[in-house]
């Protein structure tokens, strides 16, 4: 944990993660869609820039593909590379996230776990994220839901309306004491438990994790059709 000339304690680290194939939004020639541009910058790069704006932040660990991390887009370094680690991604999503934050240095007290994937994360949201961790919990950034819920059998047909109070859509980032996600993650691997995101993993010891309100700009692009739809946002001003 250091200080910075302007005085900030940089005591935050963050762990990018684009280490999927990400196949239903590939590029041409197979391009990972965590490398296409969006706006005027690739998407990873995106995440990268809202981060290291941050004065607190220590470091920001890019989880990228076993097959780039080695060689990655020269685009990437267009950044503080004092601030900037790349280390290699896992088989799967939760893999990627342990890898990355084994490679935060020990004496940093928050993490925060982002995905690649939500180029336009909004500094407000990444300040209430991590100003709830500071607070002792996990924090995720999420937006309640508005539609009508329904579920459905393999056919197709309706079983039942679901209740829409008090349920919200998590998005990324979330934010944690350093030493709680880590637990929760050494806890995880020794039960052999997956998630779909790391705030259910902190949950599933009892522990504290609250809701920020998060931002439709955080939108996550998943197929192609989800690109056109980021890029009319990205033009927008926050």
């Amino acid at each position: 944990m250091t200080d910075t000339a302007g005085g900030a304690v940089q005591d935050v680290g963050v762990v990018i993660v684009a280490g999927g194939s990400g196949s239903r939004a590939a590029g041409s020639a197979g391009e990972l869609k965590q490398f296409r541009w969006v706006g005027d910058k690739p998407m990873l790069l995106h995440a990268v820039h809202a981060f290291q704006k941050r004065a607190d932040v220590a470091l920001v660990v890019c989880v990228l593909p076993r097959s780039h991390a080695a060689d990655p887009p020269p685009w990437l370094f267009q950044c503080d590379l004092d601030r900037l680690l790349v280390s290699t991604g896992g088989s799967d999503r939760g893999e990627s996230v342990w890898s990355g934050l084994e490679d935060l240095p020990d004496e940093l007290t928050v993490a925060v776990i982002h995905d690649a994937a939500r180029p336009l994360v909004t500094d407000a949201t990444i300040d209430a994220v991590i100003a709830e961790a500071r607070r002792g919990h996990g924090a995720v950034a999420a937006l309640p839901v508005v539609d009508t819920l329904k579920e459905v059998d393999s056919s197709g047909r309706i079983l039942r309306t679901v209740d829409r109070d008090g349920l919200w859509r998590a998005q990324t980032p979330q934010a944690f004491p350093l030493r709680v996600i880590e637990h929760a993650y050494v806890e995880a691997r020794r039960a052999g438990v997956t998630a779909t995101d790391d705030a259910a993993l902190v949950e599933r010891l009892g522990l504290e994790v609250v809701v920020v309100r998060g931002s439709e700009r955080a939108m996550k692009v998943t197929e192609e059709a989800d690109f056109a739809r980021v890029e009319r946002l990205s033009s927008l001003v926050d």
